[in-house]
């Protein structure tokens, strides 16, 4: 029965579904079983609650339920103390914390001109596909703006986020730019191999230089002309001197040597006619496969030592040329091509009517560009002949018959060589399938070439997506400039790597956004190179630190509240790092962010010196390999040191300081104890002797020693070239100081010299020189009227009277050094 006041409660509800169903269902009481190792769900806590009594005996499965519940907890549900002593205890209720909100790595994507968040097509799997190199030329840093970009965005989405990135590029091998220049190359060693003679070779350069001069006429673009109007200067200076060797029937010797002179100033402009006369007869395609060969090789070279990773496939034009064919049949066939003399286009119009498609993704409003589309046609395939061939002028070649003198391979169309869009599609199709995740190129590359590839390839596939994120690099100027012969700022990768090493171009690129020009200037650079000492730096610190002996229990000490701030502020710029990197890989703000914790690690260990503490070992090991780890995955640093930038050669480094540390640890104790000898003994040679062992002998070694006051001397490994670099500042630091204090010497030699002159003069004498100013003096010598013979005013004889007096004290102080010194 309920209590007064109480309404009676009835248990049967436990049994009627009707009445509260999600409870029965949940409490299951005719089947449930109470082994051991039962626990009390939310459930039975409610129903517990809600009764005032134990049920009836006649509601066996309740009352046995109830019995159970109350035994395991009776405290919770309300119980007198007395019984909460019989029964067994649970574990309260958990709740999962909230947590917070995790950054996703957002990739600016030309397609859509903003940041999007990055979804690969397959699980993990990302496929990557990057315009390579057109390969004629030596590679110079607008490549390398490319290349070192991507290869840093491809290290950090493969070793930071962990994708599986298969990374394809392409090499183009078969181009008009290869074909021209192959083409003149051969030529040009045919006419060299023929030893023309020197009145030969000038009536053939003055025969070159009337289209020469034409052309120089007709270009407009100002870099262009400038660079033919230098040459065409070079080639006016050397041919007087041959002209007038000729005319006056010089010996043969000179002849020669004026006729060399010239031959080597004029080829470009020769190589250029004879192609004109002789290019049609060069058909075998064995020559126009030694050019990009020999410029492939080098490419890599450049590539293996900017540290730039190989790609997982690359494809060549030329071992393509099957698959390209077909290719091409199969947009022809879906109805988006057409056969025209052989040559074969892509029907623009056609495609952009169709629902299905768009037309110019990236640059829609480059369409129409005739400069552009021209440009990505090839000089040799923008003849009239051939602009009358398209149906429209938008549209562009697939396929490309041969002329005489060009490379070909045999089509369904007939002899021909492939358009220049048309490899990429069918090179990445052939790898990569129908859609790939990632495209990468140069900005320059958005129109024609990559508007026209995701042309040709939806056609091909017909689908609307065969890429899902377009990437494109940043422009590179010099110094400000465009990058260009003509204004003799071109830079080629080995020029850049005979004045700076590999990690600090790395660094200049990371110090810069991925998708934003960058100025390769010597500003740039410098902060490259400071960067990289600060961190070095720190590095070398760190691991002197680790190598100061200790026990194995001693390496965990005590943290006290400056460990505890600098651990938190390093979680903080590892998120900081992270939050920079989701945000298109914004290298820039992530260096910047290391920087701050290299900074705070040094006022940290700075404050620990002064204290005449030890550092926190551990934790600062941490932090360094922290940092080391980040800057291997942007590719800044090569091998498998776990700490700092590699001395002494990659994959020698290692072995290299673990053996030379423990003699240069003894090298330096001794000498410490030399010193403090010789500073007892008041042995200056033998502290001469230290000094120059640590600032002459070790340096030439890549050992730097530094001395600090009441603390073992550090001993660090740094490059050889570093430390010569160093001393020569420091030589130059102390020549400059010598020389302002010898300034300064002479200065104030000077000031006494002539201020001991001024103590000299008589103070009857010092007025009566300047004859000009007053022409009558008192006995004394002071001036009573000026040139004119005008009185002097009171307020003038005042202020001569002071100077006199100040003369006069000054004569009196002469007067009486000499009797002292007498």
């Amino acid at each position: 029965m309920a209590s007064t006041g109480e309404t009676a409660f009835d248990y049967g509800f436990l049994l009627c579904k009707s009445e509260d169903a999600r409870r029965v269902e949940a409490l299951n009481l005719s089947s449930r079983s109470y082994l051991s190792g039962y626990w009390p769900s939310q459930a039975d806590a409610e129903v517990f609650a809600l009764l005032c009594r134990p049920p009836s005996e006649h509601h066996v499965h309740a009352l046995r339920w109830y019995k159970h519940i109350a035994a395991l907890k009776p405290q919770t549900y309300g119980q007198t103390p007395e019984c909460t002593m019989k029964g067994k205890r649970v574990q309260p209720p958990w709740s999962p914390p909230e947590g917070t909100d995790v950054s996703k790595l957002r990739l600016y994507n030309s397609l859509t001109r903003t940041k999007e968040v990055f979804v690969p097509q397959k699980g993990n799997r990302v496929l990557w596909y990057c315009c390579g190199p057109t390969v004629y030329d030596a590679s110079h840093m607008g490549h390398a703006r490319s290349y070192i970009s991507f290869d840093i965005l491809r290290r950090i989405l493969k070793d930071y986020f962990k994708y599986d990135v298969f990374y394809c590029m392409n090499i183009t091998d078969i181009d008009d730019k290869i074909i021209k220049r192959a083409r003149q190359n051969y030529l040009l060693e045919q006419y060299e191999e023929k030893k023309p003679s020197p009145s030969q070779i000038l009536q053939d350069v003055l025969t070159a230089r009337t289209p020469f001069k034409a052309k120089l006429a007709e270009t407009t673009d100002p870099d262009k002309k400038q660079m033919l109007e230098r040459l065409d200067a070079a080639v006016d200076a050397a041919l007087g001197p041959l002209q007038g060797a000729v005319q006056s029937s010089a010996a043969g010797d000179t002849l020669q040597n004026q006729a060399q002179v010239l031959l080597e100033e004029a080829k470009d402009l020769l190589s250029d006619w004879l192609d004109s006369q002789f290019g049609s007869q060069v058909t075998e395609n064995s020559i126009f496969s030694l050019l990009p060969k020999y410029w492939e090789g080098e490419y890599h070279k450049d590539m293996e030592a900017l540290n730039v990773l190989p790609p997982d496939v690359l494809t060549r034009v030329s071992e393509y040329v099957p698959e390209i064919v077909e290719f091409v049949k199969g947009i022809v066939d879906n109805g988006y091509g057409y056969e025209s003399n052989g040559s074969v286009y892509f029907d623009t119009a056609k495609f952009d009517s169709c629902p299905a498609h768009s037309y110019a993704k990236l640059v829609p409003e480059a369409v129409g560009d005739q400069k552009a589309l021209q440009e990505g046609e090839g000089d040799l395939s923008i003849s009239a002949d051939r602009l009358s061939e398209k149906r429209s002028q938008n549209d562009f070649a697939l396929w490309k018959a041969s002329k005489p003198g060009e490379p070909s391979w045999d089509s369904p169309w007939g002899k021909g060589r492939p358009g220049w869009h048309i490899e990429c599609s069918a090179m990445a199709g052939s790898i990569l399938g129908e859609s790939m995740d990632i495209h990468g190129g140069g900005y320059d590359l958005r129109f024609p070439h990559h508007d026209n590839e995701l042309a040709q390839s939806e056609a091909y596939f017909e689908n609307d997506n065969w890429v899902r994120y377009f990437l494109h690099a940043g422009h590179l100027t010099i110094a400000g400039c465009k990058m260009s012969k003509s204004l003799k700022n071109f830079i080629t990768i080995k020029d850049a790597l005979a004045k700076h090493t590999a990690r600090q171009l790395r660094l200049a690129f990371l110090m810069h956004s991925w998708k934003d020009t960058l100025d390769y200037s010597n500003n740039t650079m410098e902060s490259a190179i400071q960067y990289e000492r600060f961190i070095n730096e720190f590095f070398l610190n760190v691991k002197d630190i680790l190598r100061s002996p200790t026990d194995i229990t001693g390496q965990f000490e005590k943290w006290e509240a400056e460990e505890i701030e600098l651990n938190k502020s390093f979680y903080e710029k590892k998120a900081s790092v992270h939050k920079a990197l989701c945000d298109n890989i914004d290298t820039r703000s992530a260096l910047e962010e290391m920087r701050a914790l290299v900074g705070q690690s040094n006022t940290y260990m700075a404050a620990r010196r002064s204290a005449k503490l030890p550092p926190n070992r551990m934790l600062l090991q941490s932090i360094a390999l922290y940092l080391t780890d980040m800057l291997k995955t942007f590719g800044a640093i090569e091998g498998t040191e776990p700490i700092g930038f590699p001395v002494g050669g990659n994959g020698q480094h290692a072995d290299l300081e673990s053996t030379v540390m423990l003699y240069l640890s003894v090298l330096s104790d001794f000498r410490e104890e030399v010193r403090k000898t010789a500073r007892e003994k008041k042995v200056t040679e033998l502290l001469r002797l230290c000094d120059e062992l640590r600032d002459d002998t070790l340096p030439e070694l890549g050992v730097r020693l530094e001395d600090r006051d009441g603390l073992p001397t550090s001993v660090k490994l740094v490059d050889k070239e570093t430390l010569l670099k160093e001393r020569e500042e420091k030589e130059k630091m102390e020549d400059e100081k010598k020389k302002k204090k010898e300034e300064a010497a002479r200065k104030k030699q000077e000031q006494e010299m002539a201020k001991l002159a001024k103590m000299k003069v008589k103070p009857s004498e010092m007025f009566r020189s300047e004859t000009d100013k007053y022409s009558t003096f008192d006995e004394t010598g002071f001036p009573t009227h000026d040139a004119e013979g005008k009185e002097l005013s009171k307020g003038l004889a005042k202020k001569l009277r002071k100077l006199y007096e100040a003369q006069e004290k000054l004569y009196n102080e002469y007067l009486q050094s000499n009797q002292n010194g007498s």
